[in-house]
């Protein structure tokens, strides 16, 4: 599993046993475990995806996948190829949340893992109330329990967990939590999928009910992001030293309230009025509304989400014509929307001046493009830039 780069420095190698590895380019995801994708000679492929996460970030039309073939094995799936990572950059991101594990049984035997240089596993796979944890570990001290999750999500330095909704990571938290009050030492590792990143954080944009239960159970459990450095050549090595967790930081902005970005898909064109603005003329295609709510941000993003509802916003008149294509939460303790509006002037269109800013100087609050701005590289880059802030003081 370990092979020398230099006298310095070790890379690990994944457990391939002899299978082949191509790339090919990614098309599309039809559901959460399933990608369609398109190998160097044009052929058509049908790929497992063994992670549930969103991935927005990463899988875009014509970005390159590290596919693995598993002709050689016997299968109980119906695909016959399984994703293992996808280029960003240039530089593997590893998608292959099964096999994160297996990097750090490699990492522990070596005593590669900072912080637990002294820890021997003694198990794996342990059954514990409703959850199985990752490791059962032994050293000097006694035993410890570990959880391994992998992050694949980071940007501007930071690295954050997780990309979509975890009821099951959030049970986790909480019955390592009551391990812990029972006497039994509790970590959880983070393997953050790349070196290029100095703070790791909870994504309370997205999961603000996981990023609490973290600040809650801090004091029991032991929280851990470890950097690995990739290689084209799908090797690994890991970073000499934890990321930092500002934990004061955390508390500040993991709360209920902030700005939202809700995308709305228009289907055709329509002429209608809204409120003081009067008649307008909506295009068809996408429109994304920037807005904010500096208490109870879950609940006005809920309001959106339905289409019957009493007329009050300028958005609100256009939601009743439009499905809702997306609605992504931007939490912060100061009021961020306006500055949010003055940034996408840059990225999108605005078809309806002073939409949505009656008590502001914005040009407006609405802006517009023919396809989704959420499935847009660029766009994408710029959301990661304002949601993965580094710490201020």
């Amino acid at each position: 599993m370990v092979s020398e780069n230099c006298a310095k420095q070790k890379w690990y190698s994944l457990p391939l046993s002899g299978r082949p590895v191509f790339r090919a380019a990614f098309i599309s995801r039809p559901n959460r475990f399933l990608v369609l994708c398109e190998d160097e000679c044009g052929h058509a492929i049908r790929a497992f995806l063994p992670n549930p996460g969103r991935l927005s970030e990463l899988l875009f039309k014509g970005v390159t996948l590290h596919i693995l073939d598993n002709d050689q094995e016997k299968r109980d799936r119906a695909t016959s190829f399984t994703v293992l990572a996808v280029e960003r950059d240039g530089i593997p991101v590893m998608l292959h949340t099964h096999w994160c594990n297996e990097m750090v049984h490699s990492l522990l035997r070596d005593k590669a893992v900072p912080g637990l240089e002294q820890a021997r596993v003694k198990r794996r796979e342990i059954r514990v109330g409703r959850s199985r944890f990752d490791f059962l570990l032994e050293d000097d001290e006694g035993e410890l329990y570990l959880e391994v999750k992998s992050c694949t999500l980071f940007g501007n330095g930071v690295a954050m967990f997780p990309d979509a909704v975890t009821d099951r990571g959030r049970r986790h938290l909480l019955e390592l939590n009551d391990i812990a009050q029972k006497g039994t030492r509790c970590r959880v590792l983070f393997v953050v999928q790349t070196d290029h990143v100095k703070w790791f954080m909870p994504d309370y944009h997205t999961d603000l009910a996981f990023a609490l239960t973290m600040l809650t159970v801090q004091d029991n459990v032991q929280f851990m992001a470890l950097p690995v450095n990739w290689n084209r050549e799908l090797s690994f090595r890991p970073g000499k030293s934890l990321l930092q967790i500002p934990w004061g930081y955390i508390e500040r902005e993991a709360q209920d309230k902030g700005a939202y970005l809700a995308v709305l898909q228009l289907n055709r064109p329509v002429r209608m009025s809204v409120g003081a603005l009067g008649d307008c003329f909506f295009e068809a295609g996408y429109y994304m509304y920037v807005g904010s709510a500096m208490n109870g941000l879950n609940a006005r993003i809920a309001r959106h989400a339905r289409k019957r509802k009493k007329m009050h916003w300028h958005i609100d008149y256009l939601r009743a014509a439009c499905e809702l294509a997306g609605i992504v939460a931007i939490r912060a303790s100061e009021r961020y929307e306006c500055n949010l509006a003055n940034e996408l002037v840059s990225l999108l269109t605005v078809p309806t001046p002073g939409f949505g800013c009656g008590d502001c100087h914005c040009a407006s609050h609405l802006f517009y493009a023919q396809d989704n701005p959420l499935e847009h590289p660029r766009f994408q880059q710029w959301l990661q830039h304002v949601r993965m802030r580094p710490p201020s003081p």
